[in-house]
């Protein structure tokens, strides 16, 4: 018992001795568990089942968004458990040299993590309840829905977290107690002096890296429907561009980068100058063990901002994307009725012919119009205007053509020339879903089909009229279509989405930032002793920042540049299979990518300066 205590509290005088040291793995801890709590909350919430009617999708998404979380926050989580225990290792031995047996110093260890995973649980779950309420009104916001929430603790969501955060420190701490059992105490001490050899470039390797991302790209940029090599090899293309694009990063990041920078300083005009050849040694030295873990940031990093780019560029396309295929707010068959003058901005009435094409034994509806219908519609589209000016002579509106096209159109055992065709929608595909055939009102007359009456409707503020849309849909007894309904499910699964995608992509992004740091600061320890000795040799303070931000530059900037282009080869294809313009919104995620990466490059900066930095007397 006696020892139990002493152990209870050397491990609380060693948490308040190096709260400092601890201070960066709690405050990762705390992140993560509030993060994983406010995602638990939100799955467990009924006010979402309530207010949004795809609650059963929300669910859906927010379940497996939490799972991939749970996935990456217990890998971080054991990362910078890795780093700290590492800066500790000299001090498990001092330990093992006063005479502490080795399940001793394990069970401090124990105790130490399951003190810090309390702390963590309660701090974190607090947050995340404080941030809950907030996250659940951007959801809101997002999905276009009303804002009023009443937000309640969820002892479902505390039970999943602390389950679920248990299970991960009981890992981080047998852990642990491998470190104890596992390294000799010579190993102990020379920790942080372990150094691997500087290495050589092949420059076969570098051009085999070049190759393979040159071929994954294009692969990703190849026609799905065209490409001889995405008919031929299937679903597997996907997984052989993310192989080819894995290697090309990490020969570009293992050889590529030792080939530049040992040219860099076989250039002595610039590396004679200051302190370029240490900036250059120093990184030399430890660019193999950095490859492995800058090649997994680029790829995590070029996957986070495709998905996210992705995602935001739907969101951000909505309306666009509804206006494409229902270019009118509210469509149906039928007579006419009678709606608010100062909401609706124009209104047409219309009547069409519906047949059915057969070629072979294939059928397919189209609609014929009479040339003035399709110019009433078509003012209200602002189309530019082609007048029919022959009964033998035909408009097509055929939105599957991918340009206009001219030439002869057979239909009813007649020939007819088309004179031009329109690759857009003229009226809501969902009531009117087949090709539109546009006749002089002659010609239109003389077809012998029957006539049906429809009604159009644009309105001037649409995203406001979800009521009036419904109210209109419960008394038309036909087929109805609603632009507005139709926007409003759309903003909401897309709305989801979005969410999800920035909070996960923000912890994916804080979590590599972190790991970066990790690394950088592990170094700075191995050179604590080296900086000093460059200090009394005169160098100043000023080029040794110089000196810091060079090399933290090329270790941040390799794999953010190289996640961008990786990124952009891959929303390009994204957008190509779309059919849509990404640009504005890719644009402004990456901008933001960028933003919070550069703010991890200074706070690495200056804590890996404050570290190398000899203490005054």
């Amino acid at each position: 018992m006696v020892v139990k205590v002493s152990i209870v509290k050397l491990g609380l005088k060693n948490i308040e001795r190096n709260l400092k040291q601890y201070a960066l793995y709690i405050g990762a801890t705390i992140f993560s568990i509030m993060i994983y709590f406010t995602f638990a909350t939100l799955r467990y919430s009924e006010h979402i089942s309530q207010v949004a009617s795809t609650s059963s999708q929300v669910k859906g998404v927010l379940m497996q968004s939490q799972f991939v979380l749970l996935l990456f926050v217990s890998i971080f989580i054991l990362y910078s458990n890795s780093f700290f225990l590492k800066k500790r290792k000299q001090e498990i031995g001092i330990y093992t040299l006063l005479g502490l047996r080795k399940s001793t110093i394990g069970w401090l260890l124990w105790w130490e993590n399951i003190v810090i995973g309390f702390v963590s649980l309660v701090v974190g779950t607090l947050l995340g309840f404080l941030f809950s309420r907030l996250f659940l009104m951007l959801l809101l916001r997002l999905m276009g829905l009303p804002l009023a929430v009443d937000f309640t603790f969820s002892w479902e969501a505390l039970l999943h977290t602390a389950f679920v955060f248990f299970v991960v420190f009981l890992v981080t701490s047998l852990l642990n107690f491998r470190v104890v059992y596992r390294y000799r105490l010579l190993d102990l001490f020379q920790a942080s002096r372990k150094h691997e050899e500087p290495p050589r470039a092949n420059l076969f390797l570098v051009f085999l890296g070049i190759i393979s991302l040159g071929l994954a790209y294009w692969l990703a940029l190849q026609d799905l429907l065209e490409s001889s090599v995405w008919a031929y090899f299937g679903l597997g293309t996907p997984l052989i561009i993310l192989g080819l694009t894995a290697l090309g990063s990490y020969l570009l990041f293992h050889q590529g980068s030792v080939q530049g920078l040992t040219a860099l300083r076989s250039f002595h005009p610039w590396s004679w100058r200051g302190l370029n050849v240490w900036t250059v040694s120093q990184l030399l030295h430890r660019i193999r063990a950095n490859a492995r873990s800058l090649t997994i940031i680029a790829l995590l990093s070029a996957t986070t901002i495709t998905a996210g780019g992705a995602v935001f560029g739907l969101y951000y396309s909505t309306e666009k994307t509804i206006a494409s295929f229902m270019p009118f707010h509210l469509m149906w068959e039928g007579e006419e009725y009678e709606l608010p003058a100062e909401k609706v901005q124009d209104q047409v009435s219309f009547v069409l012919k519906e047949g059915i094409d057969k070629e072979g034994e294939i059928s397919q509806a189209y609609y014929v119009l009479s040339e003035s219908t399709f110019q009433n519609l078509a003012k209200v589209q602002g189309w530019k205007l082609r007048e029919v000016s022959e009964d033998d002579q035909v408009l097509l509106i055929d939105p599957t053509l991918e340009k206009a096209e001219e030439g002869k159109l057979a239909l009813a055992k007649e020939e007819y020339s088309v004179i031009h065709t329109y690759t857009d929608y003229l009226v809501n595909v969902d009531l009117l879903p087949g090709k539109m055939i546009v006749f002089t009102d002659s010609a239109y007359a003389d077809i012998p089909l029957e006539e049906k009456t429809y009604q159009a409707v644009q309105l001037y503020n649409f995203k406001k009229e979800r009521g009036l849309s419904e109210e209109l849909e419960a008394k038309v007894p036909g087929a109805f279509s609603s632009g507005v309904k139709e926007y409003h499910l759309m903003l909401e699964q897309s709305g989801v989405l979005l969410f999800v995608g920035s909070f996960l992509g923000v912890v994916f992004l804080l979590a590599m930032g972190s790991v970066i740091f990790f690394k950088m600061m592990t170094e700075a320890e191995e050179d604590k002793a080296v900086y000093p000795i460059l200090f009394k040799l005169g160098v100043r303070e000023g080029e040794m920042k110089e000196t810091i931000r060079k090399q933290m530059l090329l270790i941040f900037l390799g794999p953010l540049l190289l996640s961008l282009i990786h990124a952009g080869v891959a929303l390009t294809a994204f957008s190509k299979l779309l059919q849509m313009n990404l640009v504005i919104p890719v644009v402004l995620w990456m901008l933001g990518f960028i933003l919070i990466y550069f703010m991890f490059y200074l706070l690495t900066v200056r804590g890996f300066y404050l570290t190398v930095k000899p203490r005054e007397d």
